[in-house]
Order: structure tokens, then C-alpha cells, then sequence
């Protein structure tokens, strides 16, 4: 299974690719971030955004794209905009048809570090650690989108499946 992991931002969204299956060595495919100008209106950020992940799509093909789910922070203006690259995220996704799952943060956290309160340079050296990485991946974003992919495989890679062949079926159309 490959998967896109997408930590959605207005002015970072981190994107990578993750390939293998639960309880084999997973394998970095390729990770980056979208980067955006906080001089820019915010609807050509989005479209900068949507051409981002839609390159992304189109290089990787991938058989889901895990996203971070949205949560409230004390900041609404950041969570306006990580919702905003959120939904561009699912919509480019649900037009191809591909599976979307969106974890917490804390269930993230939780997957690859085994405690839901992980910090981001924990986050970051169990990432570097299951992909057999020289050195985590830089900026943050990197290795959250990272993250979202490796713990797609591990614990929604079962039902991405279902969902691909459902909808491969003919029965399911996103």
C-alpha cells in the first residue's frame, strides 16, 4: 500500500509518501513541503496548494491519502487556515476516487511513538527510526505528514482496502 500523508497548513502543508503494509519495514517514497506566502490572498494560496498536492497525486499515485483532522487551537486564525489546505486536500483526493482517512494528532502520536502527548522531536526520531532514515525529516511539517502515513498503514490500511475494492465494485462513488 502507498500512502499520502498530508499535514494540512496555510503556510506549510506537509506532504509524504509512505509504502508497505502493517507488521513489514515500511519505506519513504518521498516527502517535501507546500509552502506558501503569508503576502499572497488566501484564495492563491489554496490554488498554489491544490496545483501542490494534485503534482503530488499525479507523481506518487497513491492507494490513500491520510490527513490530519482539524482540532480546535487557541488560535482561530490558524485553525481557519489548516482547515482551509484541509479540505483542498479532500477534495483533490475525492476527486480521483481515493480513499481519505483523517487521524487526530493524538491518535498519530500515539502510533508511532505509543504515547498520544509525543512531542514534535519524538515524532520526528520514531519517523526517522521505522523509515531507517539518517536524519528526521526537516521542518516539522515533513515529518508529521510522514507520521500520517506511516500510522494509515498500521491502522487504517485494512479498511482503505475495503474502501478501494467497494468503490473499484462499482457501489461506492466518493
Amino acid at each position: 500500500m502507498r500512502v499520502l500523508g498530508i499535514d494540512p497548513g496555510l503556510t506549510r502543508c506537509g506532504m509524504g509518501v509512505v509504502e508497505g503494509e502493517a507488521g513489514r519495514p515500511l519505506r519513504l517514497v518521498d516527502v517535501n513541503v507546500l509552502r506558501t506566502s503569508a503576502d499572497e490572498h488566501v484564495s492563491m494560496r489554496l490554488v498554489h496548494i491544490e496545483r501542490g498536492i494534485e503534482a503530488w497525486l499525479d507523481e506518487h499515485r497513491p492507494d490513500a491519502v491520510a490527513i490530519e483532522r482539524v482540532f480546535a487551537r487557541s488560535d482561530s486564525s490558524t485553525v481557519m487556515g489548516t482547515a482551509q489546505a484541509s479540505g483542498i486536500a479532500m477534495v483533490v483526493a475525492a476527486r480521483r476516487g481515493l480513499p481519505i482517512a483523517l487521524h487526530t494528532p493524538s491518535e498519530v502520536k500515539a502510533a508511532v511513538s505509543g504515547s498520544g502527548r509525543a512531542g514534535k522531536a519524538q515524532v520526528g526520531a520514531m519517523v526517522t527510526r521505522i523509515l531507517r532514515l539518517e536524519a528526521p525529516p526537516r521542518p516539522a511539517d515533513a515529518a508529521d505528514a510522514l507520521a500520517l502515513a506511516i500510522t494509515h498503514i498500521w491502522r487504517g490500511g485494512a479498511q482503505a482496502r475495503i474502501d478501494a475494492a467497494v468503490a473499484a465494485a462499482g457501489r461506492w462513488t466518493p
